[in-house]
């Protein structure tokens, strides 16, 4: 072979091959974007300014992480994440500060936490970039229910009925709470439950709380594309839909649905031999937009979950006689936001399963996933929440914004 054919000359390869990896060719890269997990994903972009520009043309493929805070009292003001898709992983935030640290997480969307401070003020947190949205005093109300915060931080609540008779209480239950935020223009609307008086949103902009006419007593609400899904208390309870999508709230639907928890008192079909259990009910929007009646069977005595039943209250504009759901199909349930999504959409995600959180005193015990194929628990991580102390745990979307 001739000197000039030689295919291991050094100044040959030298010739064909990228300085560096800022020179890899364009369709190379994005389609190693592509193949990257959520997480890699945006470990990759930050390597260079040109791998960061062919980042932006891929969108990331959503993924699902718990959650976990810490404790008022241990002296931490960081959470903790956990990766499915990383078993073997656990992660820190930055330190969120004290106020956190003493703060209840009221709700989530994306990576922005809905926060309520010892003192009762409400604002939003985004737990990567640590931007905050500070929200109106949950003192400015208007409508028919009408606060003061006294001298020593409690609340007098004065509620007016349409026969203008008023009453007066003290104390305050900040109840079910839901939120959405646009994570480029942060556009954002915040509703929550003001005990058994009122429904009360704010969106950007607004120095007050606005209250959601004729609705009060809130046992729970989901939020999902510009739609409020709200259920009263009781057994025979209120259910009804608002469209949020224009300036002020329009009722679209309304109806009355059976969402109040029972004692049981037998074994269940398949379950191991217990008695006297309790149950928690929520609501889930499904993709389609249909409404699920789910309720979360707990062991009285030891408080640990120990099965899900599912039933279907409202679809196609009508409310249904709770027929029983024995499968979510391709879907997977996120129980802590209300809703159902697309398994193979959402990296990390096993369909026809429920992902819920665990409570303060069971998060040691409980297992995170419900497969309702199987109707089993399944354990997503052997967490070791006595030396991390600990508190709660939610399900969450992160969501990064690509710039």
């Amino acid at each position: 072979m001739g000197k000039g054919h030689e295919p291991s000359s050094p100044k040959s390869l030298r010739r064909d091959t990228p300085n560096s990896w800022s020179e890899l060719p364009l369709d190379l890269l994005t389609s190693v974007f592509e193949r990257l997990s959520f997480a890699n994903f945006h470990r990759a972009k930050f390597v260079c300014s040109f791998w960061h520009s062919a980042s932006r043309q891929i969108i990331p493929k959503q993924t699902s992480w718990l959650i976990l805070f810490p404790r008022d009292n241990d002296n931490n003001n960081s959470c903790t994440l956990f990766n499915p898709e990383e078993k073997h992983k656990l992660y820190k935030t930055k330190d969120l500060g004290e106020e956190f640290a003493k703060s209840l997480c009221k709700a989530t969307y994306g990576s922005w936490l809905l926060m309520r401070d010892p003192r009762f003020n409400l604002y939003i947190l985004n737990i990567f970039t640590q931007e905050r949205i500070t929200l109106p005093p949950l003192e400015s109300q208007l409508g028919m229910t009408k606060m003061e915060r006294t001298i020593d931080d409690c609340f007098r609540i004065i509620s007016h009925d349409h026969n203008m008779i008023s009453r007066e209480y003290i104390g305050l239950y900040i109840g079910p709470c839901v939120f959405w935020i646009d994570e480029k223009t942060k556009d954002y609307i915040v509703i929550w439950g003001l005990g058994r008086w009122s429904v009360v949103y704010s969106k950007k902009g607004d120095t007050s709380w606005n209250q959601i006419p004729e609705i009060s007593d809130c046992c729970d609400m989901v939020y999902k594309d510009h739609k409020l899904y709200f259920s009263g208390s009781g057994y025979q309870c209120d259910f009804r839909i608002f469209d949020f999508s224009r300036e002020t709230p329009q009722q679209t639907f309304q109806g009355i649905v059976i969402m109040q928890g029972l004692i049981l008192n037998h074994r269940p079909h398949g379950q191991p031999g217990y008695s006297h259990c309790t149950v928690s009910t929520k609501l889930v929007v499904t993709v389609n937009g249909d409404v699920l009646k789910v309720d979360r069977i707990w062991e009285r005595k030891t408080r640990i979950c120990r099965f899900f039943d599912v039933y279907k209250v409202y679809s196609s504009e009508s409310l249904k006689n709770y027929e029983k759901v024995e499968s979510l199909g391709d879907e997977a349930m996120l129980l802590d936001l209300g809703i159902t999504v697309l398994a193979n959409d959402i990296e990390g995600l096993k369909r026809n399963c429920i992902y819920f959180s665990g409570s303060l005193e069971n998060i040691i015990h409980d297992k995170f996933i419900f497969n309702i194929e199987t109707q089993k628990m399944e354990r997503v991580h052997k967490l070791d929440c006595s030396s991390a102390q600990l508190s709660s745990a939610r399900w969450f979307l992160p969501s990064f914004t690509q710039t």
